[in-house]
């Protein structure tokens, strides 16, 4: 397939591209600079100005454009957060009679179901409440009006991502390996955690199984506590953690953006393992290493 792949230059296609390449697929960049230069990229397209984006002699759309959410959330900062993920979506909906398109991809997040303490949920869980909860609704409603042009969209809803670089990861590495981590809060919270292979393999997976529609929780099926995932990252570094951070410290440091910290999201892949999807990775202790 040849393949429009959003958010090109980001931390999630940097590792996707070249297994999308290994298996024979084809992938043209979209970028707000059309000049920049994308590596396993054929091409590199405009998107996000004036004109519609160019979706000719695509086959397949993978959609993960979307400004990073870390950084405290100034009223500016979700807007951008917002706009970045619904405006580009609409536009590559708004641009899809002129194209060959028939699947879409469109990222999500498990920040769908929003602070949910134990309860186990799986993709057909209605939306929790929050900021995070409400974009991802709008960015999928979005991302399924697609579907009136007779185009397949899949939705992997992610949850944290490890990997050896990039992403939250590279924030709370340098910490732990000081020996400065710990728990955030009571540590009870639920992290809805995953490899960055499975990841790749899971939008590859939904790429390439043309019955697949509708959300897929892109999490681990063992999900971990916050004390949990502290403790195993800090053992996979040989290092202690002993400094937890209590909730109301982080509240009045980074604001409402604590919540990516605290709120407890305990999803589970149902759907995900149900569509045939292996996970490489279900160890906490295992992926981290």
């Amino acid at each position: 397939m040849r393949i429009g792949i959003t958010g090109a230059t980001g931390f999630i296609a940097g590792h996707l591209i070249p297994q999308l390449r290994q298996r024979g697929h084809t992938c043209v960049a979209f970028s707000r600079d059309a000049s920049q230069t994308v590596e396993g990229c054929e091409e590199t397209r405009t998107i996000g100005g004036t004109e519609p984006p160019d979706l000719t002699q695509l086959d397949a759309l993978i959609n993960l454009a979307g400004e990073s959410i870390q950084g405290r959330w100034t009223a500016a900062k979700k807007k951008r957060i917002r706009q970045s993920r619904i405006d580009i979506t609409r536009a590559l909906v708004a641009a899809l009679p002129r194209s060959e398109v028939r699947v879409l991809i469109s990222a999500s997040a498990t920040g769908y179901y929003g602070d949910r303490g134990n309860e186990r949920l799986s993709e057909t869980a209605v939306r929790g409440n929050g900021f995070l909860a409400d974009v991802c609704q709008e960015w999928e409603h979005a991302a399924k009006t697609a579907e009136k042009h007779d185009v397949r969209v899949a939705l992997p809803r992610f949850g944290f991502v490890i990997a050896p670089e990039g992403g939250a990861m590279e924030t709370i590495h340098p910490i732990f390996r000081l020996g400065l981590g710990g728990r955030l809060g009571s540590g009870k919270q639920w992290m809805p955690w995953v490899h960055i292979d499975d990841i790749c393999g899971i939008i590859i997976h939904l790429l390439e199984n043309e019955k697949l529609t509708g959300p897929f929780n892109a999490v681990a099926p063992n999900s971990a506590t916050n004390a949990e995932f502290t403790k195993a990252l800090a053992a996979s570094l040989n290092r202690p953690a002993i400094l937890p951070v209590p909730a109301f410290a982080l509240r009045l440091a980074l604001g409402e953006l604590s919540s990516l910290a605290l709120d407890s999201t305990r999803a589970i892949p149902e759907r995900t393992i149900a569509s045939g999807y292996s996970f490489r990775h279900t160890s906490l202790e295992e992926a981290l290493r």
